[in-house]
């Protein structure tokens, strides 16, 4: 593949990533409040990598690159639905490095996704995120529907 030094290439993680993903990855959980005393374990970490990379879990990472520096990533799922006969596509993570925000990186991946999910027989990509993450809804309300569902979670 002809690379440019600009172009951001959309592809599937490897494990030669884990440096930079790690870091990609600490930042997203940063963001949403999981840092210091309230971080991940290390051991969820590890094993949300070993999951993206076997092939038995339906657990999938893109990563975002340009010019060997990885700039966002996106990780994603399969799984049944009751109303829908093909798999649905979760995707639980979507984060882009700071400095690389309004670049497209985020839609890249998203777009990404939808062709991966489409090519892998998903009938639907879905997502959520904060209220308050006014930046991604931007892009967001441009890329997909709002359900209007609220999320509920109890932890067990």
């Amino acid at each position: 593949m002809n690379r440019h030094e600009g172009e951001v290439i959309i592809r599937t993680a490897t494990r030669e990533d884990f440096p930079q993903w790690k870091v990609l990855w600490d930042d997203y959980n940063a963001f949403y409040g999981r840092q210091g005393p309230t971080a991940l374990p290390l051991e969820i970490t590890q094993a949300t990598w070993a999951r993206i990379h076997d092939a038995g879990e339906p657990v999938h990472a893109l990563v975002a690159e340009r010019a060997g520096r990885l700039l966002g990533i996106a990780h994603y799922l399969y799984h049944r639905n009751t109303i829908l006969i093909g798999p649905a596509c979760y995707l639980q993570d979507l984060y882009t490095a700071e400095a690389a925000r309004g670049q497209g990186v985020g839609r890249a991946l998203i777009e990404e996704l939808y062709r991966r999910a489409a090519a892998d027989g998903a009938e639907r990509v879905y997502w959520h995120t904060h209220h308050t993450n006014a930046a991604a809804r931007r892009l967001y309300d441009t890329m997909a529907a709002d359900s209007g569902f609220i999320v509920y979670r109890k932890s067990l």
